[in-house]
């Protein structure tokens, strides 16, 4: 599907209203693009289900919640945003609307031996409640993420869904190379508990990579991307997590 055209028309629906009902084929219709999801790491174990949100903790008038599970083993964290975020955007496509939920919490924190990670609640939404001007929307200017040529991307890539709208990256193209960090400002969280910062901010860099990439594709740009471990604790402020070698196709 056109992950690029969704970018614009995606937002964040931090409680639903006036909402339509999910049909049958409309939830078949999800399981099927869920199976063909490509993840960020193929040698992670995953599994996602759908639960009605009367399964969960999360209360905000969604119909039902999508449920990610994971090995928690390598950057698992980061596997789960990319994944999850090719679904927000499939999501968009078919007027669903969709809230990263970090807080709820399933019935079910173990499914065949995996981990719950986090959830997405969503609710069938008229056509007219999606974004109509992405450039409206609160967001770090580029020149605050993105240092050298910005390829004619990052003005798209910065509106790129984070946690409490944390934005955790930066990058630095370096004339061939686009060097992306996790970004965190040593004592800066926001509301977000500080316990979970980096939590988030990994799957946070995980939903920047799926976007990124698809800007770059976009634009025509090929790449070879190389993934880097994120070890770094919250007192190191940049910690490289990605390199694209690009050229023009």
């Amino acid at each position: 599907m056109d992950y690029y055209k969704q970018i614009f028309k995606r937002k964040s629906f931090h409680i639903f209203k006036n909402t339509d009902t999910l049909t049958e084929g409309e939830v078949q219709g999800l399981k099927d693009f869920i199976k063909m999801v490509k993840p960020l790491n193929p040698e992670i174990q995953t599994e996602i289900c759908i639960v009605p949100e009367s399964e969960t903790t999360c209360k905000r008038g969604g119909q039902y919640c999508i449920l990610f599970y994971s090995e928690t083993k390598g950057e698992y964290l980061r596997n789960i945003g990319y994944i999850g975020e090719q679904i927000d955007l499939y999501l968009a496509s078919q007027n669903i609307g969709a809230l990263w939920f970090g807080i709820g919490k399933p019935k079910d924190m173990q499914v065949n031996g995996l981990d719950y990670v986090i959830m997405i609640s969503i609710a069938k939404m008229p056509a007219d409640k999606f974004r109509k001007d992405m450039f409206k929307s609160k967001r770090k200017a580029t020149s605050e993420i993105w240092n050298g040529n910005t390829l004619g991307i990052a003005e798209i890539v910065r509106f790129t869904p984070s946690a409490c709208n944390t934005q955790p990256w930066i990058v630095e193209n370096t004339g061939c190379d686009l060097m992306v960090y996790r970004f965190k400002k040593p004592g800066k969280r926001g509301i977000m508990p500080a316990d979970k910062v980096r939590y988030y901010n990994k799957i946070d860099m995980g939903i920047f990579l799926i976007m990124l990439e698809t800007c770059l594709e976009h634009e025509n740009y090929t790449y070879e991307r190389t993934l880097f471990v994120d070890t770094t604790d919250d007192s190191i402020e940049q910690t490289l997590i990605a390199k694209y070698t690009y050229s023009n196709k």
